[in-house]
């Protein structure tokens, strides 16, 4: 299902038990928010977090932020309520967590169907085991109600028993064969975290080399890394400025019946167009969200 352009720069984990910190939540500049109900809370503080979540979600203030919940595994002896309250909850999305195959997601989506989850709740897919991996273009594929593969990369080097390295070389395959299958079915994908908070240096690579194959935007695990990544996902001033004047150019063409237009000594085809619609689309996406958040 082809997405409509919204802002992921920044997709910030937030633990689903801590109230203060979903009260906070509300004032960070992050595109998206995960309230996490799977590996920031402990037993026997799940059912709680359930209650924490939708509390917070009910009395509002996150402006345009995403708002997802990821939830257990169904196979876990949380996941069923977990998605039974998100289908209720009125997040953006439920955010599922090791993925495998598109039975996993076909059975989540068969749960919130029933407990009545509007058809605009979206379920985006955790693709963080060797697996899910070698499976991503059949769970890509598997609903309608698909919106994003995210990728868990700590999970995922730990499987693959893989180091983790500054170019992320060994990452590459799992990352390529995830943007493959969002881009051939038109749902957004993001980028794992990045795990060494004083590693600023390491985290700009990580968000530059992550922008460059493709990634939509990154999740993040602390606030302090959200301006960085805002930053390097959004287009430049200039890219816009350029990408306007494609936009323009083409569109003198067509109107003068010419098939060949250059800009900056550039042909520029319908392909080209297609791309600077898209960063003009996301420029002015961006900006409506930082105006009302």
């Amino acid at each position: 299902m082809a997405q409509t352009v919204r802002p992921r720069r920044s997709v910030l984990y937030m633990p689903g038990s801590n109230a203060r910190a979903l009260e906070k939540g509300r004032s960070l500049p992050a595109d998206g928010l995960i309230l996490d109900l799977e590996d920031a809370v402990a037993p026997d503080a799940k059912a709680a977090a359930r209650t924490t979540i939708r509390e917070a979600i009910a009395a509002g203030g996150y402006g345009g932020r995403e708002l997802v919940i990821r939830s257990n595994g169904l196979n876990t002896p949380w996941g069923y309520d977990d998605l039974v309250m998100a289908a209720a909850s009125g997040a953006d999305a439920v955010l599922l967590p090791k993925v495998e195959s598109a039975d996993m997601v076909r059975q989540a989506e068969a749960v919130l169907r029933a407990a009545g989850a509007p058809d605009g709740q979206r379920l985006w897919c955790m693709m963080e085991t060797p697996l899910g991996i070698l499976n991503a273009r059949e769970i890509a594929a598997a609903s309608p109600r698909l919106g994003a593969l995210v990728l868990g990369t700590s999970d995922l080097a730990k499987d693959l028993h893989a180091a983790h390295t500054p170019d992320r070389l060994p990452m590459i395959t799992s990352l390529g064969l995830c943007l493959l299958a969002a881009r051939a079915y038109g749902l957004a994908v993001l980028d794992g975290v990045h795990l060494d908070l004083n590693d600023d240096e390491g985290f700009a690579a990580s968000c530059r080399q992550g922008r460059e194959l493709g990634f939509d935007g990154k999740t993040l695990i602390h606030p302090k890394t959200i301006a960085a990544c805002n930053a390097a996902y959004a287009p430049a001033a200039e890219e816009v400025d350029h990408a306007r004047r494609i936009i323009a150019a083409h569109a003198e063409a067509v109107a003068r019946d010419q098939g060949v237009v250059l800009v900056d000594g550039r042909l520029v085809e319908n392909l080209h167009v297609e791309n600077a619609r898209r960063l003009v689309a996301l420029a002015e996406a961006i900006a409506a969200l930082e105006a009302g958040a």
